[in-house]
């Protein structure tokens, strides 16, 4: 026989091995590249939640009641995971998942009565963890072993490494190095320090001496002694010659050790609500800040505890970054814990009525839509729209007042004025378009939703503040520090208009100095019918801040007033902030280009005429702002002798100027006791004495209002209110279509019932028979 002959014959006699053993190569390589379920899926999870500088604000139990974190193998510290390996399984990287020499050398000693030692690798480890296997009996053994294969054969070193870290046993209830280094050090394991590191390397193996359910006299000394053992036999194995350098340094350091019951729960209302929106099993980090949070939650609690006596019992707070409009604090209650006040309800995401906080924007609008300017003058008096007669909340009427100062003193009448005058779009179809949610249909509020006839939450109406900070542009509040899906803003009000809302608000005195806040706040009160909650909302800085004093259960309260009550709440955290470092800086926001100062008669609002000496600066948007030369005051000619006008000049005559007040607004003078210099009776034709009395001298229909619908209740038979201005003495005479409906003097109020539902034409004429022309639509209700 050849030799090619026999070396044929000693390989046919390897073929079929050789095939076996080439076969569960390939199928090893299969299972390793077959696309296999995540470890981290097996297993139920707790949820962390940290604030955006990092600490822990809570951990939830996972579903099986266990504090589980999941943490990737990159983010634990490499000390502890090179600490792991030596002390479990120093061959885990090279062993297929069993180490035949130490199973089978834990097997003679446990079952010949030896001293036992553990055989277990760390993927045996982690298999019987995985599958809950009883490994006490030799067949659970077996089981084990097969299973560790298994994850061999499907997983990496590095995937099987991180599960066992996430599953190992730290004692009661807490697994994996995640959980454990929250519980006992407050840190996350990327921040380990060595001696925490190696103290979490040693817990697993005795998680009942060394874990939290240790008694608290062994648990530290049985803790150290593995500790130091464990660091011995690293420093031995690995013949470092630092290692006296590094124990001096690190290692002798004493452990502050926590326990479950110290784990936080910090921004309770804001976890609740996350955690409800968040994956269950995750790690979030908020937009919340540590610092600022606790601020807050300590200037409402000491806030409520000091008006206690008064009935105060419960406040909210919720503060904005309008740079990145991420909340920054968030405080749903004065506190979490106590059932007397309800005070795990949330009051940021709750509705309710906003009082005068919505007043803003009806200015803001009535600005952009060229209705008014800051020193425009509104009418402060009784007024009536339709069947709704607004009052003002300290039930007296200021007479003429600038836009500017009834937004700061939060005039009621003039407020509903504008909100009427608002087209498109008008205050209910602004905050359906900034996305208020659960408005009911706009005929059921009317006009009252002007003064808080509607309801927001606290989330809703911060967003509208920021909104004015932000230029007019509307962007979603966000709660997560990385909001890398942040949605597009919207632009609900012109840059120019957002300005000049925001530099009117920054008018409003502080409650406590009487002065505008220096640095500048631009803030808003509210009060809801009833005293049921008082309201602040404004901007400091870069941050918008709402806060909100009331009760859950709706019962009101007399104190419950926005400028007492809410106001110096709202100082006090702003005051606050600004005292521990947390500064948010000024409100400087450049002047946007398409904005100038111009000069207005302070009467009138109006550009000045030749006889207004009494000028006031205000903002004006060109081309938008209303614009017409003042009226008010004209000059005419007076008999010295017997202070009637004459036509001309002449011997004993002189030129005086008068302010030309319609009846109405002399009235209110007259009760504010500030009666007005009150011109003469015409005697001459215009265009004579008065070479300006022609314009604007006709009556001027003050109610109904222009562009209004008016549903009335046929149960009431309420009719509506005809009410007409002339600056000449006289009876005014209202028809409807062609048919007389009556007569009254300017300025007082005449009823017409409406025959049938329709548009109507109404007119008033004078006796002079000048006229204004007004349509009104009318419906009829049950």
């Amino acid at each position: 026989m050849s030799g090619w002959q026999r070396l044929g014959g000693r390989l046919g006699r390897w073929r079929w091995p050789g095939a076996v053993v080439i076969a569960l190569g390939l199928a090893l390589l299969v299972l390793r590249w077959w696309p296999a379920e995540p470890l981290q899926r097996r297993v139920a999870l707790s949820h962390a939640f940290y604030s955006s500088d990092g600490a822990l604000l809570r951990i939830t139990l996972a579903s099986d009641e266990q504090y589980r974190v999941w943490t990737p193998l990159a983010q634990i510290d490499p000390r502890l995971v090179n600490a792991v390996q030596w002390y479990e399984d120093r061959w885990f990287r090279w062993h297929p998942g069993v180490n035949p020499v130490s199973l089978v050398r834990g097997a003679w000693t446990s079952y010949t009565g030896g001293v036992r030692r553990g055989a277990s690798t760390l993927t045996m480890q982690l298999a019987r963890r995985l599958y809950r296997l009883d490994t006490g009996s030799p067949w659970g053994k077996f089981k084990q072993v097969g299973a560790a294969l298994w994850l061999e054969a499907r997983y990496g070193k590095a995937e099987l490494l991180e599960a066992y870290l996430n599953l190992a046993p730290y004692g009661g209830n807490i697994e994996g190095v995640g959980a454990a280094s929250l519980v006992y050090f407050g840190k996350r394991a990327a921040h380990l320090s060595l001696p925490e590191s190696l103290a979490l390397a040693v817990i697993p193996q005795n998680p009942n001496r060394r874990g939290s359910n240790a008694s608290p006299e062994a648990w530290p000394q049985a803790l150290k002694a593995a500790r130091e053992r464990l660091w011995l036999s690293m420093q031995a194995g690995r013949g470092a010659q630092a290692a006296g350098a590094a124990r001096d340094a690190e290692l002798d350091l004493p452990l502050k050790l926590r326990t479950v019951k110290q784990l936080p729960f910090g921004a309770p209302h804001a976890v609740q609500a996350l955690a409800a929106q968040l994956s269950p099993e995750a790690q979030s980090t908020l937009s919340l800040h540590g610092p600022t949070q606790a601020a807050v939650e300590r200037a409402v609690q000491q806030f409520v505890e000091r008006r206690s006596p008064m009935g105060v019992n419960n406040a909210a707070a919720l503060l904005v970054d309008t740079s990145t409009m991420q909340v920054k604090a968030w405080v749903g209650s004065a506190d979490y814990f106590n059932d007397a006040i309800d005070g795990q309800v949330n009051a940021t995401t709750a509705k309710r009525s906003p009082g005068s906080t919505l007043k803003p924007f009806i200015y803001g609008l009535a600005v952009d839509q060229g209705v008014l300017h800051p020193r425009s003058i509104l009418k402060d008096a009784p007024t009536s729209f339709g069947t709704y007669s607004p009052e003002n909340f300290d039930g007296r009427f200021e007479g003429p007042i600038t836009a500017q100062d009834a937004l700061v003193k939060s005039r009621n009448v003039p407020a509903v004025q504008v909100s009427a005058r608002l087209k498109e779009p008008n205050l209910y179809e602004f905050l359906r378009r900034a996305g208020v949610s659960k408005l009911a249909p706009e005929h059921y509020y009317g006009l009252a939703l002007s003064l808080g006839g509607g309801e927001v939450s606290m989330t809703e109406l911060a967003s509208l503040y920021a909104m004015l900070a932000n230029g007019g542009e509307l962007s979603p509040l966000s709660y997560l520090h990385d909001a890398s899906d942040r949605k597009p803003a919207q632009r609900l009000m012109s840059d120019e208009a957002a300005f000049i809302t925001l530099d009117m608000l920054q008018r409003n005195p502080r409650p406590d100095t009487g002065r505008p806040a220096f640095p500048a706040v631009a803030w808003k009160t509210g009060t809801s019918w009833g005293f049921r909650d008082a309201w602040t909302a404004g901007v400091f800085g870069r941050y918008v801040l709402v806060v909100w004093v009331g009760n859950f259960d709706g019962s009101s309260n007399p104190v419950l007033v926005g400028v007492k009550t809410a106001a110096p709440l709202f100082f006090n955290i702003v005051d606050s902030l600004r005292s521990q470092g947390l500064d948010p800086g000024a409100m400087a926001r450049p002047t946007p280009a398409n904005l100038s100062r111009v000069a207005v008669c302070a009467a009138s609002g109006d550009l000045p005429n030749a006889h207004c000496t009494d000028l006031a600066d205000t903002w004006f948007i060109p081309g938008k702002s209303p614009i017409k030369v003042s009226t008010l005051h004209r000059a005419i000619w007076v008999e010295q002798a017997s202070g009637r006008e004459v036509c001309g000049p002449g011997p004993g005559v002189r030129q005086e100027v008068f302010e030309f007040w319609g009846s109405d607004m002399l009235q209110l003078f007259s009760q504010a006791g500030m009666p007005r210099r009150i011109p003469p009776p015409a005697r001459c034709k215009a265009g004579t004495a008065r070479p300006e009395a022609a314009v604007g001298d006709g009556p001027q229909i003050m109610s109904p209002l222009r562009g209004a619908n008016y549903v009335l209740r046929l149960s009431q038979l309420t009719p509506l209110t005809l009410r007409a201005n002339a600056a000449q003495a006289g009876p005014l005479y209202w028809f409807a279509d062609d048919a007389f409906v009556g007569q009254a003097p300017a300025g007082r109020d005449l009823s017409w019932g409406p025959p049938a539902a329709g548009r109507y034409t109404l007119s008033v004429v004078d006796a002079q028979g000048l006229t204004e022309t007004r349509e009104v639509v009318v419906e009829f209700a049950p």
